[in-house]
């Protein structure tokens, strides 16, 4: 691995690539720490620290801080991810839309563009939501967070947080055109691993006055190898089912009779169904903490069922697991349909041995399918509970897990192998293996 390192200088695209990569991604951290003007920054950051396990506190991650801050970029690239989803599962209903899907490069240009509007939109109403919300809040001496109300501040921060999502996307796209990796996703990734100076700090400190010892510290760093081998090996897995290709003579030319076969991922709806689930048991806490202390001081069972539903409680647990495996398969019956699948094999001559083409073919990769599902969704909840664990157990003051922890491990992986593809194209020696590059059979 260590050669294969050395040798991305020696590519000058790739070192170039890279650099740029590296450019755009400073630019993004340095925005992050721009203030939004006519705030108030140390109530603001007395408010986000009792908003945690919140929709603040999960739009904060994604925004690697921005939102705590109130900076130009504190949408971050939110309301980008929810304007792509939003399509992605409007295809299933408007004819229009998934017949762009199927148009190739012209329909992809126009569903980008569509998204593009709909981040802006997003943005908008988001920043108006925030900018009215924050003029309610107040931080924990009771100081008001905005120095000014009213539409004057409104608007303000809508054009500032609206300008600065739409200038993040905009970075996003020019990474991933002429830097390596997926822009978008390696401004997320961008985002959480900035967090981890402060948590190791944090761990130091825990240990220097005495709350964890060296023991702790040891089976912690054992256990995020093992969970993060564990992400590795799932998420490079893969089920192959094998498929045969008829010969077929046109002319004096013969065309197909290859066998290959049809990949179906291990973790098909990747980081979605965590995403949703952490949203929709994050209401409730974001509910409470907009009302007023007295009164929910004055009605006791109202506390008492928000407190079931806060994130490390039993109820919050399961209620968590069982939504992660519903979008799970959710999302999987929206991004992959076994019906087109089975169609195009068909009609290019190819079969699944002992499986007749057509509708058996689909019946039995959605049969397959929903197998690897379950697995997929099994284990993403084991990934996502995990940080529970760690909190209660071993006192551990950061996040480690869920969410942001599949989504470092797969940007990372994903690049690594684009930067792979770059240096095998030039016959120099990759990163890695070539077999470990290759998926394994389920």
């Amino acid at each position: 691995m260590i050669s294969g390192a050395q040798n991305i200088f020696k590519i000058p695209e790739l070192k170039r690539r890279i650099l740029i990569t590296f450019v755009f991604l400073a630019i993004y951290r340095i925005g992050v720490h721009i203030p939004t003007p006519g705030v108030n920054g140390d109530a603001l950051a007395s408010f986000f620290a009792q908003a945690r396990g919140t929709l603040f506190s999960l739009i904060d991650m994604f925004s690697g801080g921005a939102l705590e801050r109130l900076s130009v970029f504190a949408l971050g690239i939110m309301p980008y991810i929810s304007a792509s989803i939003i399509l992605q599962l409007l295809t299933v209903v408007i004819p229009y839309l998934e017949r762009l899907q199927k148009e190739g490069e012209i329909g992809r240009k126009k569903i980008v563009q569509y998204t593009r509007y709909g981040t802006v939109v997003l943005s908008m109403i988001q920043g108006f939501g925030i900018a009215v919300g924050l003029e309610n809040m107040r931080g924990a001496a009771g100081e008001m967070i905005v120095l000014i109300p009213g539409w004057s501040f409104r608007i303000m921060t809508v054009i500032t947080l609206t300008a600065g999502t739409s200038f993040i996307m905009w970075l996003g796209e020019q990474i991933t055109e002429r830097g390596i990796g997926n822009g978008i996703s390696l401004i997320i990734f961008a985002g959480i691993v900035a967090r981890m100076p402060n948590a190791i700090a944090s761990t130091y400190e825990l240990f220097r006055v005495g709350q964890m010892n060296i023991i702790t510290i040891l089976v912690l760093i054992i256990i995020m190898v093992l969970v993060v081998a564990v992400i590795i090996f799932v998420e490079t897995g893969q089920r192959r089912l094998p498929v045969q290709y008829a010969k077929r003579i046109v002319g004096r030319k013969v065309y197909g009779g290859q066998s290959t076969h049809l990949p179906l991922k291990l973790n098909t709806s990747g980081v979605i169904p965590p995403i949703f689930a952490s949203s929709i048991l994050m209401f409730p806490l974001t509910i409470a903490n907009f009302m007023p202390k007295p009164w929910l001081e004055s009605h006791p069972w109202v506390q008492s069922i928000f407190n079931s539903l806060g994130p490390g409680a039993l109820l919050y647990n399961l209620l968590y697991v069982g939504f992660i495996i519903f979008f799970c398969y959710f999302y999987t019956a929206v991004t992959f349909n076994p019906n087109d699948v089975a169609e195009n094999m068909k009609k290019f001559g190819g079969y699944i041995p002992g499986i007749r083409p057509g509708q058996k073919t689909a019946e039995y990769i959605d049969k397959v399918l929903t197998r690897i599902t379950l697995g997929g969704a099994i284990y993403v909840s084991a990934i996502c509970v995990l940080p529970t664990i760690l909190y209660s157990k071993f006192n551990v003051s950061f996040y480690f897990g869920g969410t942001s922890l599949l989504i470092v491990v797969g940007v990372a992986l994903d690049t690594v192998q684009q930067i792979e593809a770059h240096m095998l194209t030039r016959h120099y020696e990759g990163l890695m293996k070539k077999g470990r590059l290759k998926g394994r059979r389920g």
